[in-house]
């Protein structure tokens, strides 16, 4: 056997394009790369655990150990659903982050897309990507973000309707899919993963005009996905509802047309489902978004 490398890039996102919430999604130029090395054991360099080094967003704060870095233990679950129970040895991973923490770029969506793409390189498990993002949806729940990390461009995407089987992948606690490890975790913890059903999540990937960029306001501050969802009432009036959809269906072909049309894309921006809500957690927001000034 000889030495095996490879390099994984899986790009930041950002979700709930104007009225898309939970919807859509659009992977940006920051990217979350690995690069994998895995060197057979010899008589003069003997089988060792995994080792993991990380630069550039997060070095300061991410855990090295594969059995508590995310993902080491995406890509562990993956294997381990395919009866590999441990990493190969003498695997060295070096992760550099372009994403930052907490800032509404979908870190956490891109290191589970980097874990589920590592898993099945190293199990080299040939997944398909409906497969993969199945993968993905055991262990972040919402579709826009991790859809967009893993087929790129700007995508639409919802989870099947809770049949039986998408029931019960609901409802699997996610400390069962990736369990809490102890101080001493060793290769014996979370043998028997739970297996995801297939086709959890779909999606469509819409056109995107040449003449659009994306600009990323990166601010200063962490903002959790837990606490911006905090702010959101648990009821909508139909006429919020009726406003999001009508500007929804126009955004997605608005923003593929050649040329663009500012005014028509600027009035399909327009949400009255989740940035109201939000305006409060994030300042400077409301003059992010108004008013509008195209040259």
């Amino acid at each position: 056997m000889t030495q095996r490398s490879f390099t994984i890039r899986v790009p930041a996102t950002s979700a709930n394009i104007g009225p898309g919430f939970d919807v859509v999604g659009l992977s940006l130029s920051l990217y979350l790369t690995l690069k994998v090395t895995i060197t057979p054991p010899t008589a003069t360099s003997p089988a060792r655990p995994p080792t993991l080094t990380y630069s550039g967003e997060g070095a300061d704060e991410v855990p090295l150990d594969a059995y508590k870095n995310l993902t080491t233990r995406v890509a562990l679950y993956v294997l381990r659903c395919h009866d590999i129970t441990r990493f190969p040895a003498n695997l060295s991973i070096h992760v550099d982050n372009e994403i930052p923490f907490g800032r509404g770029l979908g870190s956490s969506g891109a290191a589970v897309i980097a874990g589920v793409l590592l898993g099945n390189e190293l199990g080299e498990l040939n997944l398909s990507q409906s497969r993969m993002l199945d993968f993905a949806l055991m262990v972040e729940r919402h579709p826009d973000n991790v859809t967009a990390a893993l087929v790129g461009g700007f995508v639409g995407s919802y989870l099947r309707e809770l049949d039986h089987a998408a029931t019960e992948a609901a409802s699997v606690p996610l400390s069962e899919v990736l369990p809490e490890y102890p101080p001493d975790a060793c290769e014996e913890w979370g043998l028997n993963p739970p297996q995801p059903p297939f086709g959890i999540g779909h999606f469509v990937r819409f056109g995107w005009s040449s003449c659009i960029s994306a600009v990323a306001i990166i601010p200063r501050f962490e903002l959790s996905t837990a606490k911006a969802r905090e702010v959101l009432p648990l009821e909508y009036s139909r006429k919020d509802l009726v406003f999001n959809l009508q500007r929804l269906a126009v955004l997605t072909t608005a923003l593929a047309q050649e040329p663009p049309d500012p005014e028509l894309i600027y009035e399909a921006m327009k949400d009255r489902i989740h940035q109201p809500y939000r305006k409060t957690l994030i300042p400077g927001l409301p003059e992010a978004q108004g008013p509008r000034s195209w040259h």
